[in-house]
């Protein structure tokens, strides 16, 4: 497996597990079932150029704001990962494209041909006395598969890695991560051409991990999925919607990216912070007067930074009201840095000229 090879040296404990979780499969499943790339390209319905659209959305639990003026464009090929603290709403974002919820104000706007699969953390509408093939056939008989050829249910469960000798078993005696894995299957027969995944890598085992990854490859529509398995999203998403601090903020890139960028600002931050300490103790050693052109700059220096963070709250509602338009985004983000670098100045500026005797 791609991922496997691909694994860097130092490893956080839930990884490790997994890993180890995958030596532990080599060893029982034979013929190299694991090791082999699935290729699971099933037919999906056509989908149309408009897919999923949130117009100035806000929702709220009671007192709870969970979005305020929220706008997003999801778009065909679109691979999107959504983060946050938990309770934050990220699920919730899924629930209002799934139909679930309604907004609270605005509205999202689901197109004609949307067929949408929502694997939700909670496992629906399972009927755990049915045998693991009937539960199936409900569905369909065969399926289409990418060029025009068909399979059997048998087959495809095989691919899913059930044996033959379980397709007569009962679900109930199916293992948790096998419930999720024959759910997720079922999912995919009814043909979405959108999916919807709630913390997937959450209970299953590495063989569901495995499908599931390598089927997401190949899937020709967009992909929301709320995770916090950096290695999944990594794999599978190229977009971010991080929930900060009761906003959202897009990112274009991997998690690992994000969470470098997030760690690189935090790191400014401290070093911005230690500066301005050292800076007010250096000048209150060695007080003077303000020069000619140093009192110019004080009388003026606070209508500057009124103005720089009238800009910066301009600039950022702008945001949340473009969240559709990425050319957009990309641009008020450049004038955002660079309007706060300004402002950090000011700041600095006038830190140390208030420290002068006038």
């Amino acid at each position: 497996m791609a991922w496997m090879r691909r694994q860097p040296q130092a490893r956080a404990t839930k990884q490790q597990a997994r890993i180890n979780r995958f030596h532990d499969l080599k060893k029982e499943v034979s013929g190299g079932v694991v090791e082999t790339d699935l290729t699971m390209n099933f037919e999906t319905s056509r989908i149309g150029k408009k897919v999923i659209e949130f117009q100035d959305v806000s929702f709220a639990y009671e007192n709870k704001p969970i979005l305020q003026d929220f706008n997003l464009l999801v778009q065909a090929k679109d691979r999107i990962g959504i983060v946050g603290d938990n309770g934050v709403g990220k699920s919730t974002l899924l629930n209002l494209i799934a139909g679930s919820l309604e907004p609270t104000e605005g509205q999202v706007v689901i197109g004609e041909t949307v067929r949408i699969a929502y694997f939700s953390q909670q496992i629906e509408g399972l009927d755990e006395s049915k045998r693991v093939i009937n539960y199936l056939q409900e569905v369909a008989e065969e399926v289409k598969i990418s060029g025009g050829s068909t399979t059997s249910i048998a087959e495809l469960l095989e691919q899913f890695l059930f044996p033959r000798s379980t397709h007569g078993t009962s679900i109930e005696k199916l293992s948790g991560g096998e419930k999720k894995r024959l759910y997720l299957l079922k999912l995919l027969l009814e043909k979405p051409n959108v999916l919807l995944l709630d913390e997937p890598t959450n209970d299953l085992d590495i063989a569901t991990l495995t499908v599931l990854e390598n089927f997401l490859q190949g899937f020709a529509g967009p992909v929301l999925t709320v995770s916090h398995d950096r290695y999944f999203l990594d794999k599978v998403a190229t977009k971010i919607l991080a929930f900060e601090d009761g906003k959202i903020r897009p990112f274009f890139g991997h998690y690992t990216d994000y969470l470098d960028e997030k760690a690189f600002e935090t790191e400014m931050a401290n070093q911005v912070q230690k500066a301005e300490k050292e800076k007010v103790i250096k000048v209150r050693e060695d007080k003077k007067r303000m020069s000619y052109q140093e009192k110019q700059e004080w009388a003026s220096i606070e209508g500057d930074i009124e103005a720089l963070e009238d800009r910066i709250s301009a600039i950022e509602e702008e945001m949340q009201a473009n969240g559709s338009d990425f050319g957009k985004l990309a641009t008020l983000q450049k004038e955002l840095d660079e309007k706060n670098e300004a402002l950090l100045e000011k700041y600095e500026r006038y830190e140390y000229l208030s420290e002068f005797d006038s």
